[in-house]
């Protein structure tokens, strides 16, 4: 991957990062009171910081799908695009989890080995699987949790 399609993916994931920080701050968390009960899903999927990021990006939307990659994994890297199309083209939040980066929020997610998928709806997680799968099957992941 050329670096300048790392740096404007990290510009994109820094300007994410603060927006949502800001929503947060403004107490306009969805699923919270606010008028975006409903919220749209971000079309780019979520960095997560921590365990408190995770668990607030999990109750503001009814349909998360977290990804546990590393930087270093080749599995991840083949999985990446198939994770930012989900984002910007399915009803679901996508939250991405650097398992190096968290490795206690990981171990949490039940990711003994990466990429690693969990599925929440409603805020309880239903789904979990481990390696790279086909778009058609996340998608229908999903679709039956809407």
């Amino acid at each position: 991957m050329s670096d300048s399609i790392d740096e404007e993916r990290q510009r994109i994931r820094e300007q994410k990062k603060r927006e949502l920080q800001q929503r947060l701050e403004n107490g306009d968390v969805p699923g919270e009171g606010s008028a975006e009960a409903s919220a749209e899903a971000p079309s780019e999927p979520i960095e997560i910081e921590g365990a408190g990021h995770l668990e607030s990006v999990v109750d503001s939307y009814p349909i998360v799908l977290v990804d546990c990659y590393a930087d270093w994994c080749g599995p991840c890297q083949m999985l990446e695009p198939t994770i930012d199309a989900l984002a910007a083209e399915t009803d679901a939040a996508v939250a991405k989890v650097d398992v190096d980066a968290n490795q206690p929020l990981a171990q949490q997610l039940g990711a003994r080995g990466v990429p690693t998928l969990v599925l929440y709806a409603d805020g309880e997680p239903v789904e979990r699987t481990s390696g790279v799968q086909p778009r058609e099957a996340l998608e229908q992941w999903i679709t039956s949790y809407k």
